[in-house]
């Protein structure tokens, strides 16, 4: 009896009409001969009736290595299921859709920060501040708004420890954790609420 460990991938990519094998899946560790037949046996083809997201439980995985050779023994790691999402085909890019999310994106992240500054009285904050500094008073301190408009500014690039495609650091930013944590919860929502139909058209196959 020949010994093989099995991890499940989290998530994979296909296309419509793709064969998807074990090795698109899977990783498979055990002796090499086993291995390459698991990983060249095919799990299904994509199609329209999948929509746009698949999941292969390790059941189901278990079940199509005992196929290839009922006495092989399988030790799994790792997660329990496998997220197979279908990639269409991009529409187009618009110049004019660009834009327009743009601007509105601009418009908004704008009126949100006045917004915060009025509630907080930070054109108040600021004529004190050049007084204490300068002894006079001034409705329009600029010598305080102008350098902390381009504090602001670079302030939210540190956050964000990325300009354009540039990262500062390895340490992940603020808004990348929130994007991992929103992702693992909506792969565990389609987890229990997937699973079941797929293992169906699967096991129909």
């Amino acid at each position: 009896m020949e010994l093989v460990y099995v991890r499940m991938r989290n998530r994979v990519h296909v296309r419509q009409e793709q064969e998807l094998f074990v090795k698109d899946v899977a990783r498979i560790i055990g002796p090499d001969d086993i291995v390459k037949t698991l990983e060249q046996t095919k799990l299904l083809k994509v199609s329209r009736a999948d929509n746009n997201i698949i999941i292969i439980d390790l059941i189901h995985m278990i079940q199509c290595i005992r196929n290839v050779d009922p006495t092989i023994e399988v030790q799994t790691l790792g997660p329990a299921q496998t997220i197979i999402e279908v990639i269409y085909e991009k529409r187009r890019f618009s110049i004019l859709s660009f834009l327009a999310v743009w601007f509105l994106l601009f418009i908004g992240a704008g009126i949100t920060i006045m917004n915060f500054h009025v509630d907080v009285s930070m054109q108040e904050v600021h004529q004190k501040l050049f007084k204490i500094i300068t002894g006079r008073e001034d409705t329009k301190p600029l010598l305080i708004q102008i350098p902390y408009s381009f504090g602001l500014g670079l302030g939210m690039i540190l956050f964000f420890n990325q300009f354009f495609k540039k990262r500062f650091n390895e340490e992940p930013s603020p808004l990348e954790v929130e994007i991992f944590n929103y992702q693992q919860d909506l792969d565990q929502y389609v987890i229990m609420h997937e699973s079941k139909e797929s293992i169906r058209h699967l096991d129909d196959r």
